[in-house]
């Protein structure tokens, strides 16, 4: 049986495919414990400059999670306890990756989908896909960091709706609430996801992931106002800085050190 989430790399970018056509690309409980190691695989390689999330040749992002594992995975308060630890690994693994992480959304993105979303740094759907977070409709309760992030990209009243009523939405509503950051045509979230990582590997390497960490922090209220500091401090006298600022005056194609 082939592996049903894979690293493909591909400078300048490292794509995490998701591979269950059968189930709309639902992940068990294999695919979230596979996310740690596959997004550290992607860090360590040198020529990619991005991550990207897709559903490969299955026409979906992923439905969620495997329904027909829940008898199993959540059998008794022990294995539920486990069972959510090793899929927050997964999706804390995507959220601190030190590199930018998109996700290219086809099809289906529903619950467990969306938290794989929401946990990437762009979100770039097709016109045709379709998103809900459906917890309610099974009597269970959105995880708490990923209400999280809901609430830190939609805002608190339109979690509240998607939360309250499960229901499924098209891409346009995805869009005005700040779900998702760009549209394009149906079957070209992967190729406009590739296009994003091709700019992103053209500018300089060490800024794109301070920027990430800075941003990390602005969120996290135990970053003190030195540290913030001190990041910035740290880019104004690094190599990067010099080059960049040099390359402009000089009228020329900067050559980052940090890449």
């Amino acid at each position: 049986m082939p592996a049903q989430i894979t690293l493909s790399l591909a400078a300048p970018a490292a794509e995490i495919v998701f591979h269950a056509p059968a189930r709309r690309n639902a992940f068990n409980m294999e695919m979230w414990a596979a996310l740690p190691g596959l997004i550290a695989e992607a860090e360590a390689a040198p020529d990619a400059k991005s991550v990207i999330l897709h559903g490969g040749e299955t026409g979906h992002f992923a439905a969620g999670a495997d329904i027909s594992e829940f008898e199993t995975i959540y059998a008794n308060e022990e294995i539920a306890g486990e069972s959510a630890d090793t899929i927050a690994r997964g999706l804390n693994a995507i959220s601190a990756c030190e590199k930018p992480v998109i996700a290219a959304i086809e099809g289906v993105c529903i619950g467990g989908g969306v938290s794989l979303a929401l946990a990437a740094d762009i979100r770039i759907a097709s016109e045709a896909a379709r998103f809900g977070v459906t917890p309610a409709r099974l009597g269970l309760v959105y995880p708490a960091d990923d209400t999280r992030r809901l609430v830190e990209t939609v805002g608190a009243s339109q979690a509240k709706d998607i939360l309250f009523t499960g229901a499924i939405f098209d891409t346009g509503r995805a869009l005005r609430i700040g779900l998702v950051d760009e549209v394009c045509k149906p079957g070209a979230a992967l190729a406009e996801a590739r296009g994003k990582t091709e700019s992103i590997a053209a500018v300089s390497q060490y800024s794109v992931r301070a920027t990430k960490r800075m941003i990390n922090m602005l969120n996290d209220e135990r970053i003190s106002s030195t540290d913030r500091r001190a990041a910035f401090v740290r880019a104004a006298t690094g190599p990067d800085f010099a080059e960049g600022y040099r390359a402009f005056l000089d009228k020329r194609t900067p050559d980052f050190p940090g890449d």
